[in-house]
């Protein structure tokens, strides 16, 4: 039984080395790029999110909005209409599973650590959590990040706090 327990111990040791090693991989790659240094400034993005998106989109310059952007990701609720009458749904869903996932997971850490600061995301964030509730609240937060990476990509500008 020692020599099974010590056999799985040494594999997950080097599991954690590797994936030291791979995250060393993202800070190097996101050190090298402008565009991913530009983006790493938004809260709730970091190097794996940072470089996902520089390799998926590049520059964002198929997109014509922010919105189209974060539609693309699927972070837009579907629209359905009867009687003339438009109606939002959820998200869609559509587009890149995996941005949408990162995305979400970090907006997922601010929103859950907004604690009482004062800044102009943290209180918008509060306000969104009190009216709509954690998961929508992550969403929104999620799309708007979306959204600020499609700006600062295409205006090639440097992060400002822009939420809100």
């Amino acid at each position: 039984a020692r020599a099974v327990v010590a056999d799985c111990f040494d594999h997950l040791q080097t599991l954690n080395q590797r994936i030291a090693d791979t995250e060393q991989c993202f800070d190097m790659v996101t050190k090298a790029s402008p565009n991913a240094q530009r983006i790493l400034n938004v809260r709730g993005i970091g190097p794996q999110t940072a470089t996902a998106i520089i390799a998926t989109i590049g520059k964002g310059e198929q997109f014509d909005s922010g919105r189209d952007f974060a539609a693309w990701l699927g972070l837009v609720p579907k629209q359905y209409s009867t009687g003339g009458k438009p109606r939002l749904g959820r998200i869609s869903k559509r587009g890149d599973k995996y941005l949408r996932t990162l995305l979400v997971h970090g907006a997922r850490a601010v929103i859950t650590n907004l604690g009482d600061k004062q800044d102009r995301l943290s209180v918008w964030g509060r306000n969104v959590l009190e009216r709509r509730g954690m998961n929508r609240a992550i969403v929104a937060l999620a799309a708007k990040n979306a959204r600020i990476v499609w700006a600062l990509l295409h205006h090639q500008t440097d992060y400002q706090d822009y939420a809100a």
